[in-house]
């Protein structure tokens, strides 16, 4: 039998419209704005209506600030992070979960306990680690004496490779986020719902663990994975502060910083609010896109599994 509570139901559609509002009205804001000159937004109050520029709106948004050479360094970063993070969380799961070596659930609880650790605690650390990668080799060969014979007898020059970095590089804006804890947390919890006879039943024909991985456990694990490409994919696009960081040219530089500075290139103008509001759309709907394609794999990966 199904109580009926009219009062609640209300109270909880209510509710639920209140969030919908809470979420859509600053987005319905920036599409207005970015569909009128900038006098009519500088309006007191602005017109809540469409108005009929937002063509030449998102024109000048792609030709401000190169634009396009932002949202495609976003895209790669983002890409770039996403099959990173995936493919180290099921190798690292694999083997903690299915591999026998010392220590491997200090290993585990040690990934795991990275969670209380964002980015922002391990930021100069890690900012020293891809500003200064080979820093000790430097020391480690003039110690030993190795120095000389060995740019002699590979024709290196070792100060400069000592002096590379991974500074305004798709390698620097990719490698220090690709590790995650949660993913692999994720596919363990998955890998140990696989029943034993199926690892039983490759060994008898032979396979190796990786072709195991391969044939048994990537294709039950696809949900999983789509619903980590939508969270990782938007958490790449997202990134600020790293990318922030690590970069200075301005060939590098993503398309959330590339807004940010748009805003504060001229604090003594009046900002192009318009053409900003416009760029902020063109920003946001590449992570929309993949929200929407993916939504029922999203969905499916959070609550089912294919076993």
């Amino acid at each position: 039998m199904i109580e009926r509570t009219p009062k609640l139901d209300l109270f909880c559609h209510l509710l639920l419209i209140a969030g919908v509002i809470a979420v859509c009205l600053p987005l319905y804001y920036a599409l207005i704005a970015a569909t009128h000159t900038l006098p009519d937004v500088l309006q007191v109050p602005m017109p809540l209506t469409p108005g009929k520029e937002l063509l030449v709106n998102l024109k000048a948004a792609m030709e401000r600030g190169d634009l396009g050479r932002q949202l495609l360094n976003s895209l790669i970063v983002s890409v770039g992070v996403t099959i990173g993070k995936i493919a180290v969380s099921i190798l690292s799961a694999f083997a903690i979960t299915y591999f026998r070596f010392p220590f491997r659930m200090t290993a585990f609880w040690l990934i795991f306990a990275t969670l209380m650790l964002p980015i922002e605690v391990r930021i100069v650390p890690t900012y020293a680690v891809a500003a200064h990668p080979l820093q000790g080799l430097g020391w480690l060969l003039d110690e030993t004496g190795l120095r000389g014979p060995l740019e002699s007898l590979t024709g290196w020059n070792v100060e400069a490779v000592v002096k590379w970095n991974l500074l305004d590089s798709y390698a620097g804006l990719i490698l220090p986020l690709m590790a995650s804890a949660t993913a692999t947390f994720l596919f363990r919890q998955l890998f140990l719902t696989i029943p034993e006879e199926l690892l039983e039943a490759a060994k008898i024909d032979g396979a190796s663990p990786m072709r195991f991985l391969i044939d048994v456990l990537w294709p039950m694990s696809r949900t999983n994975v789509v619903a980590l490409t939508v969270i990782l994919f938007v958490f790449g696009w997202n990134q600020y502060l790293w990318p922030l960081l690590i970069t200075t040219e301005a060939s590098m530089t993503t398309a959330v910083i590339g807004l940010s500075k748009q805003i504060s290139a001229a604090p003594e103008a009046v900002p192009k609010w318009n053409t900003l509001m416009a760029s902020a759309l063109l920003i946001t709907l590449p992570p929309v896109m993949v929200v929407i394609v993916l939504q029922r794999w999203f969905v499916k990966g959070l609550v089912d599994s294919e076993k």
